[in-house]
């Protein structure tokens, strides 16, 4: 990797550790730049989840005082992400690499949707909480929606967050702050799980894999306080036209 390379791949990680900390959508930066630098996908969708670990743990850290009270809800849906994460781990090593190869576009598409879909989404919970008893504990339902969000994430990841904050929305009564913070937490279990995993059977790029995760580290904290300044829409176009790029890219590489 060189030096130009390196420094793409930390700038993508500084945007993805931003991103993910205040929308959750950051895959979808850093997983087009490794493509874009000749990343075999699997390969770079391995290193991709092992270097953003520190970003998530950052910006779960960033949000440490919207926590307070939390510890309840993390330990039980803590497990689900837990569960789940490797879950996703395994089907990504499991099934034949041209099974990931069709779905990637797929599912970059479908964070895209999300992303774009998140104010919509939003105003859809807020309705649907409107004059009911709060719900503060969840359900076995959003336990299980919440597991089957980590398989997703554990598997490709992209847009994970997006999924959290419409489930834990669904199914919790609390300030969407709260709820962010939660979904920071949920998300980086998810990731620790699935990395953990890969680094000792799957083939991760150490070197990628480090700058990603430096860059995602300070991407991380800057989602955590500038980050959430930032107007909605400036990162909802942003995402959404590397999700185009990505999956342009990508068919280009298949053709």
């Amino acid at each position: 990797m060189s030096w130009l390379d390196a420094l793409a791949v930390f700038a993508a990680g500084i945007a993805a550790g931003t991103i993910n900390t205040v929308v959750g959508s950051g895959s979808l930066i850093t997983f087009p730049t490794l493509l874009t630098l000749g990343f075999d996908p699997v390969v770079a969708n391995v290193t991709n989840t092992v270097g953003l670990v520190p970003g998530s743990v950052s910006g779960a850290v960033g949000y440490r005082r919207e926590l307070a009270g939390q510890r309840g809800r993390l330990l039980r849906l803590g497990v689900a992400s837990l569960l789940g994460g490797l879950a996703g781990a395994v089907l990504l090593l499991i099934l034949d690499e041209d099974v990931f190869e069709v779905l990637v576009p797929v599912l970059i598409v479908l964070g895209c949707i999300l992303v774009v879909a998140q104010p919509r989404l939003s105003a859809y919970v807020r309705s649907r909480r409107e004059g009911e008893r709060p719900r503060h504990r969840g359900s076995i339902l959003v336990w299980v929606a919440v597991l089957a969000t980590s398989v997703y994430g554990g598997y490709f990841g992209a847009a994970q967050g997006v999924l959290f904050m419409a489930v834990l929305g669904l199914g919790l009564d609390d300030a969407l702050q709260n709820l962010n913070a939660t979904k920071n937490v949920l998300a980086a279990i998810v990731n620790t799980a699935a990395a953990c995993l890969f680094v000792f059977v799957a083939d991760v790029d150490w070197a990628a894999a480090g700058v990603l995760a430096v860059g995602a580290t300070i991407g991380g904290q800057l989602g955590a306080t500038v980050g959430r300044r930032l107007p909605d829409l400036a990162l909802r176009l942003f995402v959404l036209v590397v999700g185009v790029a990505a999956v342009g890219q990508f068919l280009l590489a298949e053709s």
